[in-house]
């Protein structure tokens, strides 16, 4: 399949019409109160967060391309307030009601980056909708039925997930083949580009000097280093998310792991009519590699997956551009769960990077002796959590003792990456025995596949 536009940056840029001019680099060597590292949402909600708390404080965000360069501004658009991670993880170092608690705080994101957006004027194209997960043959309905049982086992509030049988979700939409699903009620989609533009707007209105242009070469007590100057601070957070690898020190802190999208041509009417997706859900299934996909403000769909998932020594792309074979792959997937958009055109492809812990489970704190933070390693859940991680680190950096500082997430350490070619081995062979294990489910083995689980164990996934 041929795409139109590969890379430049993403298609959320191209709805923008044009890649942001980015603002001045450093000037010098600055002082401030807090300087933070990344203006990402990571960043950009701390600082917003922190500056509404205490407007006297001096904060400076530095940033090495331009606000929402990253994973920020090419995500999938998924205001989720999802929880992805491993819940024993956590409830290892934690309680029940920990676990639970932090959930429950995870969901609240999604009416409090609508809150805020509100309050600060970004228009987002965000839509409240639920989140569809769809299964396409038994060994997934077996994992959704599993799935379902599971978030409503833990959540405080089951009736927000909702079981499905194959009618109910084709309903919704007119997948191929789809046996049953579940759905989450409120949730919300967004255009990624416009939040994080919006929010970066915001947070200068708020009197934070944003930095853009300037490369980060080293972190330490009281200073950040750069190319272009020295800020020196009392506390530094680190909000650097896939790009973290980059930084020298933490090479090894957290994997930076690919994702790619592709999004069609605007569809007509009677196409829509045949597919449905009239509550504009978010798509996602039950595939060991999973696929995750939305219908836009103006009609097109975005189909996304792991394509190539991982470049040697945490590489990252270059503005975005992707390969072909990842790009064959998307319109595969896309044309298999919906064959009606078999005729539809690839307007635009892209990729980037999310951050991935050694267990695969985000964390976020503020080491009490250096003062510095960090948050991250959503593994793909950044849109909503991100939020949270700003108003935890929020109160880390002002000392209180809050809900949020007690969360099992917060100050949790886990152990780095193992050096290379192991964790390349490791990331490449896990996906490819996902591959397998997906496509004997899908020639009838109507259990999960044995590989999926030594494909777990090769990484902690």
């Amino acid at each position: 399949m041929q795409v139109k536009r590969n890379g430049d940056i993403s298609f959320w840029y191209a709805d923008l019409a044009a890649i942001p001019v980015p603002r001045p680099p450093l000037p010098g060597d600055v002082e401030a109160d807090v300087a933070i590292v990344g203006a990402g949402y990571t960043g950009l909600w701390t600082a917003y967060y922190l500056k509404k708390a205490k407007p006297s404080l001096r904060i400076v965000l530095v940033e090495r391309e331009f606000a929402g360069f990253g994973a920020s501004g090419r995500n999938g658009g998924w205001l989720s307030g999802g929880f992805g991670w491993s819940r024993e993880k956590y409830l290892k170092t934690s309680t029940r009601q920990g676990v639970t608690a932090m959930q429950k705080a995870m969901a609240g994101c999604v009416d409090e980056v609508i809150r805020v957006a509100t309050e600060e004027g970004i228009d987002a194209d965000i839509r409240r909708a639920d989140n569809l997960t769809v299964a396409t043959n038994p060994a997934q309905l077996e994992r959704v039925r599993e799935e379902c049982e599971t978030i409503r086992s833990w959540d405080a509030d089951p009736d927000r997930i909702e079981p499905l049988d194959a009618d109910a979700a084709r309903a919704r939409i007119n997948i191929k083949n789809v046996m049953g699903g579940f759905v989450i009620h409120g949730q919300a989609r967004v255009q990624p580009a416009k939040l994080v533009r919006g929010l970066a707007a915001a947070v200068e209105r708020l009197g934070v000097s944003i930095y853009e242009k300037t490369t980060v070469t080293a972190i330490a007590k009281g200073s950040v280093t750069t190319d272009r100057g020295r800020v020196r601070a009392e506390t530094i957070i680190r909000a650097t998310e896939g790009f973290t690898a980059g930084i020298p020190g933490e090479e090894r802190t957290w994997l930076a792991l690919n994702s790619a999208q592709i999004v069609t041509e605007p569809l007509s009417e009677e196409l829509w009519r045949q597919i449905g997706w009239e509550g504009h859900e978010l798509l996602g299934n039950a595939a060991h590699a999973y696929c995750y996909a939305q219908r836009t403000r103006e009609g097109r769909i975005t189909m996304g997956g792991r394509g190539v998932p991982y470049r040697y020594g945490s590489r990252t792309d270059v503005n975005g551009q992707t390969q072909q074979a990842t790009i064959d792959q998307l319109h595969t997937i896309l044309t298999t769960l919906l064959p009606q958009t078999a005729g539809c055109r690839i307007d635009h492809a892209w990729c980037g990077v999310l951050g991935v812990p050694r267990d695969w489970c985000t964390t976020v704190g503020l080491d009490p002796r250096t003062r510095i933070g960090w948050a991250g390693g959503y593994v793909g859940l950044g849109v909503s959590s991100s939020n949270l991680s700003g108003r935890t680190l929020t109160d880390l950096v002002l000392g209180q003792d809050s809900e949020l500082t007690r969360l099992p997430w917060v100050n949790r350490k886990v152990r780095p990456w193992e050096p290379e070619p192991f964790r390349w081995l490791g990331v490449h062979s896990m996906y490819q025995l996902y591959r397998i294990a997906d496509q004997r489910e899908a020639a009838g083995l109507n259990h999960t596949s044995k590989l999926a689980a030594l494909a777990d164990s090769l990484t902690g996934h």
